[in-house]
């Protein structure tokens, strides 16, 4: 048995307990709309009302990345290159949002992204950089993001000022209430957020940082997809739900239609709660997806009859199941740890994300205060992922994933620290110089340690 392979519900059901104990006697409030570090919504005893009608935001993130050479006993069609090489990459999105009628808006964000990944993003089933797609044209291009409606409905409790931010208008509305997306977006908008580890242009880096590593979420290869999304919070807790479509083939822009045949879906429970006056939550996230996937079982049984080849074993019907929890607590003011677990069966081809069947992620974020530079930031995480005994089977017997295949495989759990420094330049300009080490790169003891740098640039405003 190897190190990482746990039974889902040893880890969920202690989980979904202390959160629902917390909250009991920890004290209540409202839903998570900012950062736990910075300044909380306000309450204040006022009707709902929004004091913008439209709303314009602009980010720009460029990162460049260096490796050193580093020892590998043999490489295959998707390994990471052991000789010393750089990429570069940006991704820039414009947030516009309109509101149409009461609680009722417009999501518009074109996004233009270009450049590549290290060893073009293969080679790493946790990929160290965070704004980079599988795309084979490193040519910059400009797509619509989003383009979604989205409705709030107001159920009471008290009444909290939200401040301007992206794809928010600033305004008034109840601490209750319950949010329907629908359109293009990204699932990850809406669920499994953590305030430590969920924005590679700002934070993390790492991909299974920003997201929990196990949860192949619906995307197309730019990380979005076509859905309907509900999120219904209620003093302390949240309950969210959606469906959204699936890629045609893996890791490819073009979506399947066929909802009957091809859909993901997802529901999560949040509970928030304060220990020592300090704010913390706690999240569940149950996921199914079906889409025409291969059998990593099927090519291993005669990897002749499918040229070893998982994608000749597609069938409709097929499924991936599984949890992602997350967990963040903030010790002080600016300082915060987060957490996140997750699997999934792992029985049928990775399809939409990445190539990691369970992942374990932990880190510390603290803000410069301390040494006198409030908006700087530092933080320190490290992941652990793994394959489920099918996925390990097929790789080891040189088959080929979106992003992982190196001919061969001496398995063992991927391992990696982030560690970043963020340092504003200006009101809106910051620079990140991040570190990270790679132990068994694609879960493999006979390549690397890689130890992978990056300097990154953000603007904001």
């Amino acid at each position: 048995m190897h190190p990482i392979r746990t039974q889902p519900l040893v880890l969920v059901l202690p989980v979904l307990v202390a959160s629902v104990a917390l909250s009991r006697v920890a004290g209540a409030y409202g839903p998570r709309d900012v950062p736990l570090v910075d300044k909380p919504a306000v309450p204040v005893e006022a009707p709902e009302t929004l004091e913008e009608r439209f709303s314009l935001h602009f980010q720009l993130t460029a990162a460049t990345q260096w490796h050193p050479a580093f020892d590998a006993k043999y490489s295959g069609k998707n390994s990471l290159s052991p000789d010393a090489e750089s990429a570069t990459a940006l991704v820039s999105t414009l947030f516009a949002d309109a509101g149409l009628w009461p609680g009722g808006e417009l999501i518009f964000d074109p996004e233009l992204s270009g450049g590549s990944g290290l060893s073009a993003t293969k080679g790493v089933a946790a990929f160290p950089s965070g704004i980079v797609y599988r795309v084979g044209d490193p040519a910059p291009v400009i797509y619509v993001a989003r383009l979604a409606l989205r409705q709030t409905i107001g159920l009471g409790g008290r009444h909290v000022h939200h401040d301007p931010g992206a794809n928010e208008l600033a305004g008034t509305q109840d601490q209750n209430t319950l949010r329907i997306s629908v359109g293009r977006l990204s699932v990850t908008d809406v669920f499994d957020a953590n305030t430590y580890a969920h924005d590679p242009t700002e934070r993390f880096f790492n991909w299974a940082l920003f997201a929990s590593g196990a949860w192949d979420y619906p995307a197309d290869t730019r990380g979005y997809t076509y859905g309907a999304l509900a999120d219904l919070a209620y003093e302390w807790w949240s309950v969210r739900a959606g469906i959204a479509l699936e890629p045609k083939y893996a890791n490819l822009a073009q979506m399947d239609f066929r909802l009957g045949k091809s859909h993901g879906l997802m529901a999560e429970y949040e509970a928030r709660y304060e220990i020592a006056g300090q704010r913390g939550a706690t999240s569940a996230l149950f996921f199914f997806n079906q889409a025409r996937m291969g059998s990593y079982d099927q090519v291993t049984s005669n990897p002749a009859a499918y040229g070893n080849d998982v994608a000749a074993t597609r069938a409709d019907g097929r499924t991936k199941f599984g949890f992602a929890i997350s967990a963040e607590q903030a010790l002080r003011h600016g300082t915060g740890v987060f957490l996140r677990v997750s699997a999934n069966d792992g029985q049928n081809e990775s399809w939409a994300f990445t190539e990691i069947d369970r992942s374990l992620a932990f880190g510390i974020v603290q803000a410069g205060d301390i040494w006198k530079r409030p908006e700087d930031e530092v933080g320190v995480a490290f992941v652990v992922n793994g394959l489920s005994s099918a996925h390990e089977r097929y790789l080891g017997g040189g088959g080929l994933g979106f992003i992982l295949g190196d001919g061969a495989l001496n398995y063992g759990p991927e391992m990696i620290a982030d560690v970043y420094y963020k340092a504003y330049l200006a009101e809106n300009v910051a620079l990140s110089a991040i570190y990270q080490p790679i132990v068994n790169p694609g879960y493999n003891q006979d390549r690397g340690p890689v130890h992978v740098f990056s300097g990154r640039l953000h603007v904001a405003f």
